[in-house]
């Protein structure tokens, strides 16, 4: 069974010509999920490929522009091509507020239905829907505003462990994620700083290289991915290097990578 993820943006705040603001398509043999939808992210679906009348589930770690701006344009070019199917919005409580603003302001009118499941827990890690092929849960991060990262889990097949996937953007260094993340196959982790901005991170509640390495190399993950790179780096080989140093298995999303979930 196919299992993989494209980025679509692997920038942080500001996006530049090389990395797009946060979006991944999480596809899992043919079902794909939009994981964030920043600014430009319809545009970066046709650019690498993705059908975006495909996207069945939208999964929003939080409500900082940069992961979410992108969502009203989405919504509309779906209904201009002609969308009738639903679509699930699984976010942090007040999506479905902005949205009906946006869509009111804009006297927008779409044809599909749009089903929020707006997210308020605190602690612990819910179940957040599950097809024939995979569960996906969401599980509170430590981020200036509500977040949450994103675990999917294949279902079994035969005497297959299943693989599972989780996406961590945005947060910092928290201990209290490693049991939902605990050895999976792939962790994207946001890596917004080197070390040389610790203090940065840790007032912004980001990550750096290290605090992201780690967090892979206590939770036993397969590989790590590391995004949400900040654009005053123009040079990703020092990041990598950076947490090469900590968890080997290691690599620096790319706008348009495509990265499989392994055995």
């Amino acid at each position: 069974m196919n299992f993989y993820t494209t980025i679509l943006g692997s920038g942080a705040a500001l996006p530049t010509v090389a990395r797009h603001c946060s979006g991944q398509v999480v596809n899992v043999n043919g079902l794909r999920i939009l994981m964030d939808c920043g600014e430009n992210t319809q545009t970066q679906l046709r650019i690498y490929h993705q059908k975006m009348q495909g996207i069945s589930h939208i999964c929003i770690t939080h409500l900082h522009g940069d992961h979410f701006f992108g969502l009203p344009g989405l919504v509309s070019s779906m209904h201009l091509c002609g969308r009738t199917q639903p679509v699930d919005i699984y976010a942090p409580a007040g999506i479905r507020d902005a949205m009906n603003l946006l869509m009111q302001v804009s006297g927008s009118h779409i044809e599909f239905e749009l089903n929020y499941h707006e997210l308020s827990f605190t602690e612990g890690m819910q179940l957040l829907f599950e097809t024939p092929l995979c569960r996906v849960y969401a599980f509170p991060l430590l981020h200036s505003v509500p977040t949450y990262g994103f675990l999917v889990e294949e279902k079994p097949r035969g005497n297959n462990p299943p693989r599972r996937y989780a996406y961590c953007s945005d947060t910092t260094y928290i201990e209290s994620i490693l049991p939902f993340i605990e050895g999976v196959n792939l962790l994207c982790m946001e890596s917004t700083f080197n070390q040389a901005f610790t203090a940065v991170a840790t007032e912004k509640l980001h990550c750096t290289t290290a605090m992201a390495a780690t967090m892979a190399q206590k939770a036993h993950v397969g590989q790590l991915l590391l995004t949400h790179i900040s654009a005053r780096f123009k040079d990703p080989e020092l990041l990598l290097a950076e947490a090469q140093a900590i968890f080997p298995n290691a690599l620096i999303a790319a706008d348009g990578g495509r990265y499989e979930v392994s055995y």
